[in-house]
């Protein structure tokens, strides 16, 4: 049973389940507890009650996410894809009001998964568990996407050709008008024109990040202005 929140009917639920199981099943039954809350002292480990003479007890281990944040080293030097899903709870957890570190961290799991050599499959399964749990705002969102397609297409070619290039270059300067409209709703026509002309991948990933801090329209457009002039 995994618990993200402390909950003091917990240990019941644990026996509830554990009685239903044997009775269905009629076969020994093992209970475990993962416990994902931030509360250090919470550790639920029994369910008891007695009357009249008569007493039950059920003891279950459990695992306390929260005590692998002192135990990092072990996490990143593990290969097993439930290291990577620890390590993602942990910095959820971390960057509840930091969510461009979130960002980060999120970018960083997904490569770390390639450099282990996991298959596709098994990147694309862990994945749907770490987006789920690793969730950004909209305008994030779209940066990571257009991070995690970039970094992809470098590990699937040592060279892109100038038809993916161009490909990549439309991509972006896509997620870059949906961040600037979900940010500021109104965003210029001219404005849209003059990214369009750009297909540098790299000075459209600086314009990436800029839509996510920039602080209005004009400050983008200004910057915009900018690297168009020196192209």
């Amino acid at each position: 049973e995994i618990q993200s929140q402390v909950d003091p009917n917990f240990p019941k639920r644990m026996f509830s389940y554990h009685y239903r199981i044997f009775d269905r099943y009629n076969q020994e039954v093992v209970s475990l507890a993962i416990l994902g809350d931030n509360q250090a002292n919470w550790r639920p480990q029994e369910y008891n009650y007695g009357r009249w003479g008569c007493r039950l007890s059920l003891q279950f281990p459990i695992v306390k996410l929260l005590d692998y944040e002192s135990r990092w080293s072990e996490l990143e030097q593990s290969d097993s894809p439930f290291a990577v899903l620890v390590m993602a709870h942990l910095r959820t957890q971390a960057t509840t009001q930091d969510l461009a570190g979130r960002l980060q961290w999120k970018l960083s799991l997904i490569k770390r998964m390639y450099e282990l050599g996991y298959s596709r499959d098994k990147i694309q399964q862990i994945f749907r568990l770490l987006d789920r749990l690793m969730t950004l705002p909209p305008e994030l969102d779209l940066n990571f996407q257009a991070e995690l397609e970039r970094f992809e297409a470098e590990q699937q070619m040592t060279y892109i050709t100038s038809v993916e290039r161009i490909g990549i270059a439309k991509a972006t300067q896509k997620y870059i008008a949906q961040i600037l409209t979900i940010r500021f709703k109104d965003v210029p026509t001219e404005l849209v024109e003059k990214l369009n002309e750009l297909y540098d991948i790299e000075l459209l990933n600086q314009l990436l990040e800029k839509a996510v801090t920039t602080g209005s329209i004009s400050e983008f457009g200004q910057q915009l202005s900018q690297e168009n002039t020196d192209t």
